[in-house]
């Protein structure tokens, strides 16, 4: 059966198969193999999850994307997803706010809110300020502004490196 789909298979469905013939393969050598439902849940949101990170300023991306490139069926990534306790919209999300809280750590070369929803596929800036202090509990203004604060000023010396008079 393998040998038969693997040709119809994209890369991404080539991880995920990949994946779910380990795990399957984990289960036998450790006897819980289970012949009437399968698991390869882990494996098959790994996947998703891999294909995601490649994909995340995309704005194609979603859970029917993500699907189709894997070979699945949208329902059975809802449920692979379920069976981890997450959502795959909820992961979708919470990637791309992590890779905005990373922009707004860059000390130069900072897009601005709006500039940063945009590229994450937000609505708007003012959704996406929403959704970062629900996940990180401040605003990105003020995450940008601690990050501003930690950073040493050019200017600054550490204390102990003053220069010395007349230098």
């Amino acid at each position: 059966m393998i040998h038969l789909t693997v040709a119809d298979l994209g890369p991404a469905g080539l991880a995920a198969a990949q994946g779910t013939l380990i795990e399957l393969a984990k289960a036998v050598v450790k006897g819980r193999f289970d012949d009437v439902e399968p698991r390869p849940a882990p494996a098959l949101t790994q996947a998703a999850k891999d294909l995601a990170d490649r994909h995340l300023a995309d704005s194609e991306l979603s859970p029917t994307m993500l699907a189709r490139e894997l070979n699945v069926s949208v329902r059975t990534l809802h449920r692979a997803f379920a069976a981890t306790g997450e959502q795959v919209s909820t992961d979708i999300r919470h990637r791309r706010l992590h890779e905005a809280r990373l922009a707004l750590s860059a000390p130069s070369g900072r897009l601005s809110i709006s500039e940063l929803a945009a590229h994450w596929q937000f609505a708007d800036g003012s959704h996406f300020t929403r959704a970062f202090k629900k996940h990180f509990g401040r605003t990105p203004t003020e995450y940008a502004r601690s990050t501003e604060a930690a950073l040493p000023s050019p200017h600054r010396h550490p204390p102990g490196h003053e220069p010395a008079e007349g230098a």
